[in-house]
């Protein structure tokens, strides 16, 4: 009997927790439907070391050879067995993961040069906090 009733406290505690932080979570959301008031200069000034590894890693990957999981390369040999092996199926799947593979790269090298840009501006503007906004709102 005890056991059930130290269950059943517990359980209640939990659920009040929960309800308590879900309700203090909520706060912090903004509600559908409301419009941003700033740019998010400042998180994104914080976020460009991070981005530009991110960047240079999967470029990397890319561009790795045959041996390299994720390269494009790699995906290229895996094309060229499956036609070997005459599996046209697969030969045609993994020709349009290569196409979309490939399709990336200058992606990924506009947002490098984009991102230079941001860089050159976070610097200039004190991380995204002068030039009229601070904290994502206009002053």
């Amino acid at each position: 009997m005890r056991t059930v009733k130290t269950a059943t406290l517990a359980l209640t505690t939990v659920a009040a927790l929960l309800t308590t932080a879900g309700a203090a979570a909520a706060d912090t959301v903004p509600s559908p439907g409301t419009t941003p008031t700033g740019d998010g200069a400042k998180a994104l000034c914080k976020r460009v070391p991070k981005i530009e590894q991110r960047l240079e890693r999967v470029l990397d990957r890319l561009g790795g050879d045959a041996t390299r999981p994720g390269s494009i390369s790699r995906l290229e040999k895996r094309v060229e067995n499956a036609k070997k092996a005459g599996h046209t199926e697969i030969e045609t799947y993994l020709t349009n993961k290569l196409t979309f593979r490939r399709s990336l790269v200058p992606t990924l090298e506009q947002r490098q040069t984009d991102l230079a840009s941001v860089k050159t501006w976070c610097e200039a503007n004190a991380d995204g906090t002068t030039n009229g906004t601070t904290n994502g709102t206009t002053k």
